[in-house]
C-alpha cells in the first residue's frame, strides 16, 4: 500500500496555476516550504515529493519569494541537498574536513574572484518567532548547523552594538559572572542586547549553552571571557569538561555574523506577542464605546431671540 503523499492536492494546485489570471505560485512556494520546516525528519517519498514541487516552482516564482524560501530553507537543517544546489546554499560543515586539494594551474588567481554579496532580506515578525523556535527546540548538532548556515543566509542581521557600551557591558557580565549573580548578569545581557526580561532569561538560563554563545559573540566578548564565563556562571556546565570543551569550540567557530541574526530573530520574535495583545482600534471604535444620550439644554439659559418674544410690547401698546 503506497502511503498518501505529505502534500496532498498541491499537484492540482500547480495545474490551476498555470490558467490565465490566476498566479498562486508564490504563495504555493511559501506554504510547501512553511509545512516541510514543521517537521525535523522526513521519509524519502516525502522528500522527493517536496523536491519535484519545489524545483518546478523556485524558477517561476518572483526575487522576494525565492529569498523568502531561501532564507528558511537556509538554516533548517534537513533541507535536501537537490533543493540546496537549486538555491546555491552551502552544506554544513558538520561532516570531517575533506583534505585540501592543490590549485589547478588553470583555475584564475584568487584575487580575481569577485566577491559574493549576501542579500540583506528583513524578518518578518512571524518568521523570526518560527526561526528563534527552531533553534530552541533543535539539539545540539541542529543548533550548530542552523548558526553554520546563517552566516550565509539572506537575512539582516541586527545592528552592531557601540563599542564604549558593549565595552562596559562586557566588563559587567564579567564580574557577574564571577559572583556567579545570574540574576544581574541576566539584566545586564538584557539590557545590551535590547531584550525582554523574558527572552534574555531563557537565553542565559538554556541548558545547551548556544544561546549564551551566540549573545556573547553579538556583544563582542573575547574567546578568554567567554570561558571563564562558562566555568563560573552555571555549575552544571562550568563542571563539565565536555561542555565547556564543546561551548568553547563552538564559540570560536561561531560567525559574528550569524549571531547578529539570531539576535534579530529574538527581537522580532517579541513583536509577535505584542502584537497579540492589543487589538486595532478602528476609525469609529470611540463613537461606538462612548453611550448614546437625549441632547438637553441647559436649564436657565436663553435661546438667541427668546428676550424678545418675552418682553416684547402687545397691539394695545402695553407690556406683554
Amino acid at each position: 500500500m503506497i502511503a498518501p503523499p505529505m502534500f496532498p492536492g498541491f499537484d492540482g494546485l500547480l495545474t490551476l496555476s498555470r490558467r490565465d489570471g490566476v498566479d498562486i505560485r508564490p504563495t504555493l512556494l511559501r506554504v510547501l516550504t512553511d509545512l516541510y520546516v514543521q517537521t525535523s525528519t522526513h521519509s524519502a517519498e516525502e522528500e522527493q515529493h517536496f523536491v519535484e514541487l519545489t524545483t518546478r516552482l523556485i524558477d517561476q516564482v518572483d526575487d522576494a519569494t525565492r529569498a523568502a524560501v531561501r532564507a528558511r530553507l537556509s538554516i533548517y537543517p534537513r533541507t535536501p541537498a537537490a533543493i540546496m544546489s537549486k538555491l546555491r546554499l552551502h552544506p554544513a560543515a558538520a561532516h570531517p574536513r575533506a583534505p585540501i586539494a592543490p590549485p589547478s594551474p588553470h583555475a584564475p588567481p584568487a584575487a580575481e574572484a569577485k566577491p559574493r554579496t549576501i542579500a540583506t532580506l528583513a524578518m518578518e515578525p512571524r518568521d523570526a518567532a518560527e526561526i528563534s523556535e527552531m533553534f530552541f527546540s533543535a539539539n545540539a548538532r541542529d543548533r550548530a548547523l542552523i548558526l553554520h548556515n546563517l552566516a550565509t543566509a539572506p537575512l539582516r542581521p541586527s545592528p552592531h552594538i557601540h563599542p564604549s557600551r558593549a565595552a562596559r557591558a562586557i566588563e559587567t557580565l564579567h564580574m557577574a559572572a564571577f559572583a556567579a549573580d545570574v540574576d544581574n548578569f541576566t539584566t545586564e545581557l538584557g539590557e545590551t542586547l535590547i531584550l525582554p526580561a523574558r527572552v534574555a532569561e531563557r537565553v542565559v538560563k538554556d541548558p545547551g549553552g548556544e544561546p549564551l554563545a551566540c549573545a556573547a559573540k553579538a556583544v563582542g566578548m573575547s574567546s578568554r571571557i567567554f570561558q571563564q564565563v562558562l566555568l563560573f556562571l552555571d555549575p552544571a556546565i562550568g563542571t563539565s569538561v565536555v561542555a565547556v570543551y564543546r561551548l568553547s569550540r563552538l564559540y570560536d567557530q561561531l560567525n559574528e555574523r550569524s549571531a547578529r541574526i539570531m539576535l534579530a530573530a529574538w527581537r522580532g520574535a517579541t513583536m509577535t506577542e505584542a502584537r497579540a495583545k492589543y487589538r486595532p482600534t478602528l476609525y469609529d471604535d470611540e463613537r461606538h464605546r462612548v453611550r448614546t444620550a437625549p441632547a438637553h439644554t441647559r436649564p436657565g439659559v436663553a435661546q438667541p431671540g427668546a428676550a424678545a418674544f418675552r418682553r416684547g410690547t402687545g397691539r394695545d401698546g402695553s407690556d406683554g
